[in-house]
């Protein structure tokens, strides 16, 4: 697994459109929003901010870069090349993953750090790494099913976009919104109740174990997420 996350890393670094996707981007619109907390804490609260910066980091550096990175290994038949050695597929999948899941996960560490430095840490860590890792999963299970419905790097670029735009809606309505206005419908929405979550979390004056059952929701989608990829990634290119 280790070598090929090692050689997928390095093609990250040289693809300049990934690097911009899986970087650039997401770094740019999380500074915005750490730089102008106060005026984002008003809109929402910080804890809108922290859920906004997990998701910006989730769709644009984890799920897009996912996308287009299984798109163009089974485009140029390096799934298929590393499929007739011994390595198991799960395996050969964990090491392609594995380079933008650590890169997004440092990305969000280090963000909200920042947030925690300029405006005032969390009320609950470990209630806020549960959402962090719950929200991770959903678009890792997101990103093996997209994949399976593109045809190449060019491709994920249209195939991304309403999973992108839809995580970051839901987000910022959950997360500016009043918690208890149509909260059975937010919490449904894929990545309502990981948003609800990581804004408890941050902002605290929630029982813990009301928000624990927030996991639930979060944890079903996590759970289609894997189910839609089992049905729908391919290891063929579309001929």
């Amino acid at each position: 697994m280790f070598p090929i996350a090692s050689s997928e890393l390095i093609q990250i670094f040289r693809n300049r459109l990934v690097l911009i996707t899986s970087l650039i981007v997401p770094v740019a619109v999380c500074a915005v929003f750490v730089r102008q907390h106060e005026i984002f804490a008003d809109i929402g609260s910080l804890g809108y901010i922290a859920a906004i910066v997990l998701f910006t980091v989730a769709a644009f550096g984890l799920y897009a870069t996912a996308v287009t990175t299984l798109a163009s290994r089974r485009q140029n038949l390096f799934l298929k090349r590393l499929r007739s050695t011994a390595v198991a597929d799960s395996t050969i999948l964990a090491g392609l993953l594995l380079p933008p899941t650590a890169i997004a996960v440092v990305q969000v560490a280090a963000i909200l750090t920042a947030l925690a430095v300029v405006a005032g840490g969390p009320a609950n860590v470990a209630l806020l790494v549960l959402a962090v890792l719950a929200t991770l999963a959903m678009m890792i299970g997101l990103a093996l099913a997209t994949a399976g419905l593109t045809n190449s790097p060019e491709h994920a670029q249209v195939t991304t976009l309403p999973v992108t735009l839809g995580m970051i809606a839901v987000a910022t309505w959950v997360g500016i919104s009043d918690a208890e206005n149509l909260a059975w419908l937010k919490r449904l929405l894929p990545g309502g109740a990981a948003t609800e979550l990581a804004r408890n979390a941050w902002n605290g004056g929630v029982a813990v174990t009301d928000s624990l059952l927030l996991l639930a929701p979060t944890l079903g989608w996590v759970v289609i997420a894997v189910a839609l990829a089992t049905r729908l990634f391919r290891w063929e290119p579309r001929r």
